[in-house]
């Protein structure tokens, strides 16, 4: 979508094209919040002689494959352990584009962990679903778009909502159809944050009102649908994911700030996450195949949501904490042949050093620790559930 009528449609949540590629480098350049926020990522980060380079780019494929790349590969090596991919057979051989659809854990680096190893086994790099809600200065804006990333209004009226979704819809179906380009989305609307991961009714609805049918089905299969599971050994964000859900439990009421969210995406991104694997799961074309176009149309979004979850159920990667979490939280030692004394005593002094990380006058050490046991054991007690 480089140019033509259909482009207007998109300009408030699409990615940059490539002749606003110049404007919005020299733009980054210029902002002392960005400069700020690369030097914190890479000290030893000679300025000048990245700027020259930055103003070598003429595509957001040429900045994405080499400054988008550089920077998540720093991250990964820094503050993982092992980042790890499963399923690669699994993706189409043509390179067909897919909608990837996974559970979600960090606000940016799911889906930049993900492009990461697309671009590293040669499929190419997909599109990003953002929330608006994170582009909190308007420097990640312009960063976000030059990325490819697509925008998803989510501040917006109950009255404004419907157009904005058929507009996301459209765009994504734009996507995929004419410009044959991959997309990635969370299968809900930010996090779960107690990793209790299920697709939302909502997400898939939204799929269906740019569709081209006036089949849901057709229009859902028209998107190719992956979906990934995500795994990772340790949450950064785990204790303050925990302070979230005290601080909702003793006031309803309670919302985050963008500094929370701010907060959160420093975390997550600068923090130990050791071992990080993504698993490709099987495409669900087949199984949507086999369900009853006819069907009244909830139980057939029921029904998809349910694949996408049992797809992403199975796939999941588990470590030690997983098992030790489970078995702590149901008072069992039905996994104890998963972990040693010395991962137990260490995942334990682990927890008990995130809740003393937790900030709060009135702070609850039980809920918050049940409430960190519940995200480490959720992914495990979900894969049972459907095994």
């Amino acid at each position: 979508m480089e140019s033509g009528t259909a482009a207007c449609n998109f300009d408030e949540i699409r990615p940059l094209n490539d002749n606003e590629v110049k404007e919005a480098i020299e733009e980054l350049i210029a902002n002392e919040d960005f400069a700020r926020a690369l030097r914190y990522i890479k000290p030893d980060l000679c300025w000048d002689q990245f700027i020259k380079q930055m103003r070598t780019c003429q595509t957001k494929k040429e900045f994405k494959s080499t400054f988008g790349y550089d920077a998540v590969m720093t991250v990964a090596k820094k503050t993982t352990f092992s980042l790890t991919v499963s399923g690669k057979s699994r993706l189409p051989k043509d390179k067909a584009p897919c909608t990837f659809i996974s559970n979600h854990r960090d606000i940016v680096l799911d889906a930049s962990f993900l492009n990461l190893i697309l671009f590293d086994i040669g499929y190419g790099l997909a599109q990003i679903a953002i929330g608006d809600n994170l582009l909190i200065h308007p420097w990640i804006k312009t960063l976000v778009r030059l990325n490819n990333s697509f925008i998803v209004k989510r501040s917006v009226s109950i009255r404004q909502m419907l157009e904005v979704s058929r507009t996301l819809s459209t765009y994504i179906h734009h996507a995929i159809e004419d410009l044959k380009e991959a997309i990635w989305i969370a299968q809900r609307e930010g996090r779960a944050k107690d990793s209790d991961d299920r697709t939302q009714i909502s997400i898939l609805k939204m799929f269906n009102m740019g569709g081209r049918h006036e089949s849901l089905l057709q229009n859902l299969m028209d998107l190719n649908i992956v979906p990934i599971a995500i795994s990772y050994e340790y949450d950064p964000c785990d204790f303050l994911k925990a302070k979230e859900f005290q601080q909702k439990r003793d006031d309803p009421n309670f919302v985050k700030s963008q500094r929370d969210d701010l907060l959160s995406m420093e975390t997550g991104i600068l923090n130990n996450k050791g071992r990080v694997h993504f698993t490709i799961a099987s495409p669900i074309n087949e199984q949507l195949a086999q369900l009853n176009p006819h069907a009244d149309k909830n139980e057939l979004l029921t029904r998809v949501a349910a694949i996408i979850d049992r797809e992403i159920y199975l796939s999941y990667r588990f470590y030690p904490g997983n098992y030790i979490a489970y078995d702590l939280r149901m008072g069992t030692d039905r996994f104890r042949s998963h972990y040693s004394d010395k991962e137990r005593h260490a995942f334990e002094a682990y927890v008990e050093r995130q809740v003393a990380r937790v900030d709060l006058p009135n702070k609850d050490e039980a809920f918050l620790r049940q409430k960190i046991l519940e995200m480490y054991s959720n992914p495990l007690k979900n894969f049972l559930s459907v095994r």
